[in-house]
């Protein structure tokens, strides 16, 4: 006779097994996901140097490329890139260059506030928000004269840990975590710049990241920046960042708002979205 303490109990308990085995499942999935992305970011870390498409603009990149000559202007865009288009503000520091005829940082340390107002707004609008990123722009040239002596590369001589990249970041008016670790990715990541370590650099979070770890199933729709940060960190921990380009790739090429082009997707048989769907 059937013990009716067991049968009361055996359905809860078939619940509770049939749980911990979809979760078993996603936890497996996940870290193959997250393998997957990593093993993409990896190919772009180990890939030789080359020149940055930043923007479509050929002059525009061997500017921002240049960190021997013009460290400046890399860090000045990495500031710029807010709200608006990424392609367009780093077209910020050339667009000035070309004005001024020259982008010499002893050039723009002579400039006043009201000449950065002018070279941003005439003939037109370098940036959606002309009179904020003016302010922006003149106090990073004032930063990089008084915490590097003019020397922008500073932030990243000897080797430093990645904490300590992203901190200098931190200390431009309007960078965020988002804005600092993206310059400290891009620094290892494409422009080869070493580092002692890499375990300080997230993965930045934008709409395309946000929409494709929630499709892949690693975050839920409605995660916090800090949820997404700590699981790609819990997932990777030695390097988060790795996983940041490939997961913006994906999002930009394929991963659309809307009509998502999921059978051109690499993740495609690992993805939530494309298999409940």
């Amino acid at each position: 006779m059937l013990n009716p303490v067991a049968w009361f109990h055996a359905p809860k308990i078939n619940v509770i097994c049939k749980e911990y085995e979809r979760e078993e499942s996603m936890l497996v999935n996940a870290h193959a996901i997250a393998e997957r992305l990593v093993t993409k970011g990896k190919e772009l870390f180990d890939a030789p140097v080359d020149i940055v498409q930043f923007t479509s603009d050929e002059e525009a990149n061997r500017l921002l490329n240049n960190l021997n000559e013009y460290p400046h202007a890399f860090v000045l865009a990495c500031v710029m890139d807010r709200q608006m288009k990424a392609e367009l503000a780093w077209l910020i520091p050339y667009r000035f260059a070309t004005k001024l005829g020259s982008f010499k940082f002893s050039t723009l340390e002579s400039l006043t506030i009201q000449d950065i107002r002018v070279l941003m707004t005439e003939p037109a609008h370098l940036h959606r928000f002309p009179e904020k990123m003016s302010k922006v722009f003149f106090e990073a040239i004032s930063t990089i004269r008084n915490r590097y002596g003019g020397n922008a590369a500073q932030i990243w001589a000897n080797r430093p840990s990645s904490a300590k990249v992203v901190y200098e970041f931190l200390q431009f008016r309007g960078a965020g975590p988002k804005i600092a670790t993206m310059a400290a990715n891009i620094l290892a990541r494409e422009l080869k710049v070493p580092f002692s370590d890499y375990f300080s650099i997230d993965i930045s979070v934008d709409i395309h990241v946000r929409r494709v770890l929630g499709r892949l199933g690693l975050v839920n729709s409605e995660a916090s920046i800090e949820e997404i940060i700590y699981r790609v960190r819990s997932l990777h921990p030695e390097f988060p960042g790795l996983m940041d380009f490939p997961a913006w790739e994906i999002g930009r090429n394929w991963c659309k708002p809307k009509q998502p082009l999921c059978k051109e997707c690499y993740m495609r048989d690992l993805c939530h979205y494309t298999n409940n769907s």
